[in-house]
């Protein structure tokens, strides 16, 4: 099971917002890491046959995405902004949408029952769609993508909005859901990521700067993050020559963890880099060059 993107690009107007992107996305998790505004959403549309490409091609699982109704039989789709019939109650609205699904009756029901015990919502059956959280809608949200048993998951920013215990919560039921499955999952969010998908790639201003293992994207940043400790005098100086990834005041100056190039001093110690600053200085570099 794979996703092959072939020269991919995509203008609005005069606007390119994509450029010439291939990529070949395996079966498991997958992450699409990126600002706002890097592309990713357009992205996203284009895999879900919600938007047409300006050129290139997809084919999922051998299927081209331009075989419109084959295609939206093997996806699911989680947009950024999720709405979903708010005056409903939580199963009255999965069973209207396995409705305009052709679900059997039988079928239906059942599938809805197992999907929201597993999405943790299967004490709000009769709860309407507004009175629940934030966590809680995005929950329904991967049911509602999940209820035709698609072999594709697409999300887009999922966990942007929730607190810290429902994107532990969330990122450990994508990665669930993800056997024997490709789920795409979109997000600015490099932790997001680091602990959920085995592959990644960073789209930057349309264009893809890097693809590959998580890994490999943290090891871009070996042998380039610093930890320092200044006295505050120099507090601007730091922050004028250097990318500063934290910044922490301590009794003896600040302290920070840099991104350099090489040893900022002889006292600087040299840090184990994350997968978030395997990006940033991916950004950083590419910044340089533009």
């Amino acid at each position: 099971m794979e996703i092959i993107i072939n020269n991919l690009s995509k203008r609005y107007g005069k606007k390119e917002v994509l450029k010439n992107i291939s990529l070949t996305i395996p079966e498991g998790m997958y992450g699409l890491l990126g600002r706002n505004g890097a592309g990713k959403t357009s992205f996203m549309r284009i895999l879900a046959t919600l938007s047409i490409p300006t050129n290139g091609d997809i084919q999922m699982n051998g299927v081209s995405i331009k075989e419109t109704t084959k295609v939206r039989e093997m996806i699911g789709y989680l947009p950024q902004d999720f709405s979903i019939y708010k005056n409903m109650t939580v199963f009255g609205a999965l069973d209207y949408l396995g409705l305009l699904s052709n679900l059997p009756n039988k079928i239906r029901k059942e599938r809805i029952y197992t999907l929201l015990e597993q999405v943790h919502l299967k004490d709000n059956t009769k709860t309407k769609v507004k009175a629940l959280s934030g966590g809680m809608k995005r929950r329904l949200g991967i049911a509602q993508a999940l209820l035709h048993n698609p072999q594709i998951l697409i999300v887009d920013e999922p966990t942007a909005g929730l607190d810290p215990e429902e994107r532990i919560r969330f990122r450990n039921l994508l990665s669930d859901f993800s056997d024997g499955r490709i789920v795409i999952l979109s997000t600015h969010i490099a932790s997001d990521i680091e602990s959920t998908c085995q592959n990644v790639a960073v789209l930057n201003k349309g264009n893809i700067l890097f693809h590959g293992s998580t890994e490999t994207l943290r090891k871009q940043a070996d042998h380039k993050v610093y930890l320092i400790t200044v006295p505050k005098s120099l507090d601007k100086p730091i922050k004028e020559h250097y990318y500063v990834l934290n910044r922490n005041s301590t009794n003896t100056g600040i302290q920070y963890r840099i991104l350099s190039n090489t040893p900022p001093n002889e006292l600087a110690e040299i840090q184990t880099p994350t997968l978030e600053d395997g990006y940033m200085y991916l950004l950083q570099q590419a910044e340089g060059e533009s």
